[in-house]
């Protein structure tokens, strides 16, 4: 079994008095998409912006591809390969679409691969390419979330972290953006996906688990999840 890309040790954070992650262990190796399901306040943002450097540990090690990240500064950890797809999005609605997906390369010199970079982002969602000069915050909520995408896709990431991409998306676009998820995937991209919608996430993931109240309950393969009694009862619901 090879070394995982990305290892959450007990991880202890929170925010003020309120402990949000209460030894939080997973692992993510190389190639796989590994999604972190649980209810609304259950520790999986937390998690997330806990491998970012957006929430700082207060126990507990983060190590990616070799190195130990636990408390580097985002910046540092974007340089170091691991970029996020945020909760929400947070693109900056006053700026172009094109500004938007250029702020996402800040990090990097290379003037003409970012150039090369902005034409795979236009061709991976077309409708950014048509819209580059348009302002962020005109963008539908599905639009947004294509270029929350490519934003983080244009550091040139090792890995990514994914926080609830469907949410206040079309059902339409939900679909193509989880398809861009697994093609991504299949060209070598590592994502950790954290998605308030189970059962599309276990669709698509090669492993899951289960967070309920800061803690890892569950983790099996996504298959398994899938069929398993008691994350149907919980999260998966009568439809699925």
């Amino acid at each position: 079994m090879p070394e995982p890309l990305l290892s959450i040790q007990n991880v202890v954070a929170g925010y003020g008095p309120i402990e949000a992650l209460k030894g939080v262990s997973l692992n993510v190796r190389g190639g796989e998409i590994v999604t972190l399901i649980g209810a609304n306040g259950a520790g999986k943002s937390s998690t997330l912006m806990c491998v970012s450097g957006l929430l700082r540990a207060r126990k507990g090690t983060v190590h990616f591809d070799g190195a130990d990240i636990t408390g580097f500064k985002p910046h540092t950890i974007v340089e170091e390969g691991l970029a996020q797809v945020p909760e929400g999005r947070k693109i900056f609605p006053r700026l172009t679409v094109l500004e938007n997906l250029e702020l996402g390369a800040y990090l990097r010199r290379d003037k003409q691969a970012i150039k090369t970079d902005l034409e795979k982002m236009y061709h991976l969602f077309p409708i950014l390419g048509e819209r580059r000069k348009q302002l962020g915050g005109t963008l539908s909520g599905g639009e947004q979330q294509m270029l929350a995408i490519g934003r983080a896709l244009m550091s040139r990431p090792k890995m990514l972290l994914m926080d609830e991409p469907s949410m206040g998306v079309a059902p339409i676009l939900t679909a193509k953006i989880f398809a861009t998820i697994r093609d991504l995937n299949r060209e070598g991209m590592t994502i950790l996906l954290v998605e308030q919608n189970a059962h599309l996430a276990l669709k698509i993931a090669h492993r899951g688990y289960v967070i309920e109240t800061g803690s890892i309950v569950l983790e099996d393969k996504a298959e398994s999840l899938l069929n398993d009694p008691r994350v149907k009862e919980a999260y998966l619901g009568d439809d699925d």
